[in-house]
């Protein structure tokens, strides 16, 4: 059984036609991309490998579904979303429906790609999704998350890379990478050992500050909300969610600016007073800091 990510001979690039508007990019072995848009009928692609990899389905229009023949179970993503599947084994089908509004991006990494970048530490993300592709998985959802201005700005830059580009292949792998960092950033480890009672406690907080964190209580009200003291809350927070909660309140804050700037009918100014920030700067800075792109960026893609 022919690997998926050995197709390459004279070339770290290489691209090719697998039907009207369904192009396969091998960047280099390990990484792979399809990219879907407007089709006419239904697509079926077929994957029957013995690859360890990490699958990454991002639709930005219609929706893409994937049947395990192996379990005998169906995963549906659909517009809007990131679907994130681990696979050791495959015996699959990936069915992108017939639209006209089709825009479908699904990455392929091997775990071989994923090894190189291992911390050593548990709850790493990286870490994490390469110990469960030694498992004997053939298709497993790790989570659902939304699309983000982030991820399209990563997207559309790899797709723009050209022939001509000097340096074509690193130049998209370090796209991909980029895309990579910020979606498993996204991710919710739970690797250190936590009690039900820190879990829950954790999620009675996160619960509170989910619901307004434009304007969110004080650590002190959390605390009393959730029949507990402030150093209590702090510590067993960060020890659950590896973030204090002020980084929490402006982890979601730029969490929905992301989404927001995926809209484009805002100004940053508008986007800055909506996720909570009085000064268009100050929310211009914090979001350069934590995904090294300013908001004015994003809104040209």
């Amino acid at each position: 059984m022919e690997s998926f990510f050995f197709n390459i001979t004279d070339t770290k690039y290489k691209a090719t036609k697998l039907f009207k508007n369904i192009n396969r990019v091998d960047i280099s072995n390990g990484i792979v991309f399809l990219e879907a848009k407007s089709l006419k009928q239904e697509r079926i692609i077929e994957l029957k490998n013995l690859d360890r990899m990490v699958i990454l389905v991002m639709v930005n229009g219609a929706e893409v579904s994937i049947e395990d023949h192996i379990q005998k179970q169906k995963s549906v993503v659909k517009e809007g979303d990131i679907g994130i599947f681990c696979s050791s084994i495959q015996d699959m089908t990936i069915s992108l429906t017939k639209s006209d509004k089709l825009d479908v991006f699904i990455l392929f990494i091997a775990d071989f790609f994923l090894k190189r970048y291992l911390s050593g530490k548990k709850n790493e993300p990286i870490d994490f999704l390469y110990q469960k592709l030694q498992q004997n998985i053939s298709l497993e959802k790790i989570e659902l998350l939304p699309i983000d201005a982030l991820n399209l700005y990563s997207v559309e830059k790899l797709l723009n890379v050209s022939s001509t580009d000097k340096m074509q292949s690193i130049r998209a792998e370090n796209y991909i990478i980029e895309f990579i960092i910020h979606t498993f950033s996204l991710l919710n480890i739970f690797a250190e050992e936590i009690t039900k009672e820190e879990l829950e406690l954790a999620s009675r907080a996160k619960a509170i500050l989910l619901q307004d964190f434009i304007s969110p209580p004080t650590i002190k009200e959390i605390a009393h909300l959730c029949a507990t003291n402030e150093s209590k809350l702090k510590k067993i927070f960060k020890k659950v969610y590896h973030i204090t909660l002020y980084g929490y309140v402006q982890k979601l804050r730029l969490e929905e600016a992301n989404l927001l700037l995926k809209e484009k009918n805002l100004t940053i100014g508008e986007i800055a007073k909506k996720v909570g920030y009085r000064h268009q700067g100050h929310f211009s800075k914090l979001f350069f800091a934590t995904y090294g792109v300013y908001p004015k960026a994003l809104l040209k893609y």
